[in-house]
């Protein structure tokens, strides 16, 4: 030893052997350690896997199993035999169909009862079936099924012989909780209640109440674990399992407990019981069972009050799949053993022909990972390592000419793409801006194009419509003044006649107003908008008292606005009549005024009614058109939009279906009235936005 470790301190050729078979010595059973950690803990990840898997499949079988069985029941309720026998009352013959099914099916007990759960149609004494949510839930027409948990008294009461049959000797299992108790004599019932329609007075008369025993069910649990571990399903030499628990004791199951035994009365461990019964949590993990380590899953058993009354178990044996990865790991174990000699024996015979031009590349690496320029220089080897150390010196040269050059042109890079980016994020502010003026004056222009051809056209009407009115209206007078008192019998004719001549006429006066606004514009003042809206308010009042409607204002307009006053308040009663009228009673009519930037002054008018449909919103202020039912000449928004932009202003709407709308007159404060100016009011009314 002392020879060996003077050697390595001495010879480089050592120190490089040395230098690399420490790592394999080191790193290969490190490998093979975590190679075996992980492969044992994939292997148990895959077999948890398998056994949630098993116990979903002993789940669904398990309520197939109650699903079947209430099946079985509405078969016999529904048959033409039983409900021929108990519409006429023959008990006899219920009682033998009754007793056939219960063989048949190995039932515990089955029974006719009423409402009150009293036994009908029995030989025995009129008792009383244990009383159950399901019965009542039956009665009202529903097929329904639970478990349920006899005592003892109960069980005798339905048979002695069944309360023998459950009867349980608790046996001593490892890692259980500790009990005195020494049997389980309670029973897990499988309880359904068939409902029987009585046809004639159509309601529910009797049910079928009907219990299959879980305890000592075999069957059960021997088809649900022929369903969850078929042949092939498990490795050579493990066995599958399937248990119910009543409580933590395994009354109904198939882990065996000796040869030919079941593990009836032996419990469930402390740690599964209370993570299971306890917290509700289903189970997946190794668990202790009986008298061997299996890998286990449980989930509770709820009765038809949801408490936990119990487990399903669905497991199989550890032991051969533990065997199996300890055969594997030794095999991995002994193949790493040979890898690592034939390693170091290689390793032994190449360390004296590379370990100079090595040592030197080494060096370098090492200076060049802490940041130092260092090259390896002049080697005396002439063979591949030494022709490597000089291309290894080239290309450190390469290396860093590109690193310089990869730099520089980082910083390049970088210096352009952020002067790009704030390129492209000012094209994309300017773009945006761009696409909303567009939009706002494709809207302003459409708009105003339809307000000339409708009013060329409406103009046209007009005037033809004012000559036979006042024709008809001239004659009607005379008519009347000829009748003298022969008029009385058709006087409310004739002043109906009048009335819609001058309903005409009015209608003619508002579409001349429209498609000529200047010929009507009266006298601008200076107006204070707050003082007009409180004068406007009381022509209005009687309509708002009438629907009993709370008026709020909000007037924080302080600039005057040069406006007509007759038109201004014409267009704003016609903005507080439609509000009223979209109104219910008791609705909430809300005022505002306030400052419009430097321009001038918006007036808001907001109501909490039905709100406007999107189909309707642009065409709003089109003439004729109307969304109310009547009265509505589909002129007021028409005549109010022509008069406010005949001073340059705008008027704009929000609405929400089901919430209310608002509409808002937005009023230059110095307006002129002639066509330049209306148009430069519009582009002002355009570049500032309506925000």
């Amino acid at each position: 030893m002392r020879r060996l470790l003077k050697k390595i301190r001495n010879t480089l050729r050592y120190k490089l052997l040395l230098l690399v078979l420490l790592p394999i010595f080191l790193v290969i059973p490190l490998v093979l350690f975590l190679a075996g950690h992980w492969g044992q803990r994939f292997g148990y990840d895959q077999l948890y896997h398998k056994v949630s898997i098993d116990l979903s499949v002993a789940h669904h079988a398990f309520e197939t199993f109650k699903q079947s069985n209430l099946s079985t029941i509405g078969a016999l309720a529904e048959s033409y035999s039983f409900r021929t026998s108990f519409y006429e009352g023959n008990a006899r013959s219920l009682q033998l169909q009754l007793d056939e099914l219960k063989k048949k099916h190995n039932l515990a007990f089955i029974h006719i009862t009423d409402k009150s759960g009293r036994w009908l149609y029995e030989d025995s004494p009129p008792f009383k079936s244990k009383p159950s949510t399901l019965t009542e839930q039956a009665m009202q027409g529903t097929p329904v099924f639970g478990i349920e948990i006899f005592s003892r008294q109960e069980l005798q009461k339905e048979s002695a012989l069944l309360a023998q049959r459950v009867e349980l000797p608790l046996l001593k299992t490892p890692y259980a909780v500790p009990s005195d108790k020494e049997k389980e004599d309670r029973a897990m019932m499988l309880r359904m209640v068939y409902p029987i329609h009585d046809l004639l007075v159509d309601e529910t008369v009797a049910v079928i109440d009907v219990g299959v025993l879980i305890n000592n069910n075999f069957q059960l649990v021997d088809t649900i674990r022929d369903l969850a571990y078929g042949e092939g399903s498990l490795m050579k030499g493990s066995i599958g399992t399937v248990t119910i628990f009543l409580d933590d004791v395994r009354i109904s199951t198939n882990v065996p407990l000796g040869k030919g035994e079941r593990a009836l009365g032996t419990r469930v461990s402390e740690k599964v019981r209370n993570h299971v019964l306890n917290e509700g949590y289903n189970w997946v993990d190794r668990a202790f069972v009986v008298n061997d380590w299996y890998i286990s899953s449980y989930e509770p058993i709820y009765n038809v009050s949801g408490e936990r009354v119990g487990m399903l178990y669905a497991g199989f044996l550890e032991a051969p799949f533990r065997e199996q990865m300890t055969a594997a790991l030794q095999i991995l174990i002994g193949m790493f053993v040979i890898v690592m000699v034939l390693a170091g024996f290689w390793a032994f015979l190449g360390a004296k022909a590379i370990f100079h031009p090595v040592e030197a590349m080494t060096l370098v690496v090492r200076d060049t990972q802490q940041g130092k320029e260092s090259r390896i220089g002049q080697v005396s080897s002439h063979d591949e390592l030494g022709e490597l150390a000089i291309q290894f010196d080239t290309m450190l040269d390469l290396i860093h000419e590109r690193e310089e050059e990869i730099r520089k042109a980082g910083e390049e890079l970088e210096h352009k793409v952020d002067e790009r980016t704030r390129e492209l994020q000012q094209k994309n502010t300017d773009l945006k801006e761009t696409i909303h003026l567009l939009k706002e004056t494709r809207e302003q222009l459409v708009m105003s194009k339809k307000l000339a051809a409708l009013g060329e056209l409406t103009a046209g009407i007009a005037h033809e419509l004012n000559n036979p009115t006042a024709v008809i209206l001239g004659n009607m007078e005379v008519l009347m003044a000829e009748l003298g008192s022969k008029l009385e019998p058709v006087k409310f004719e004739a002043d109906l006649v009048i009335e819609q001549v001058d309903r005409i006429r009015s209608i003619i006066n508002n579409l001349l107003q429209y498609s000529r606004p200047t010929e009507f514009g009266g006298d601008v003042e200076n107006l204070n908008i707050n003082k007009l809206m409180e004068d406007t308010l009381i022509l209005v009042r009687h309509l708002i008292d009438k629907k009993q409607i709370r008026v709020k204002r909000n007037f924080t307009a302080m600039t005057s606005v040069n406006i007509n006053r007759q038109e201004l308040q014409q267009v704003i009663i016609n903005l507080l009549v439609n509000a009223i009228q979209a109104m219910e009673k008791h609705g909430e009519l809300t005022i505002t005024t306030r400052e419009w930037d430097d321009k001038g002054v918006v007036i808001g008018v907001r109501d909490n009614g039905s709100g406007i449909e999107e189909q309707h919103k642009d065409r709003l202020f089109d003439p004729f058109f109307s969304t109310k039912k009547s009265d509505g000449t589909g002129l007021g928004l028409s005549v109010s939009y022509g008069l406010i932009r005949r001073y340059g202003g705008n008027i704009s709407v929000e609405s929400t279906l089901g919430e209310g709308t608002l509409f808002e007159i937005w009023l230059l404060t110095n307006p002129s009235v002639d066509e330049a100016s209306q148009e430069q009011a519009f582009d002002k009314i355009i570049e500032g936005g309506l925000h």
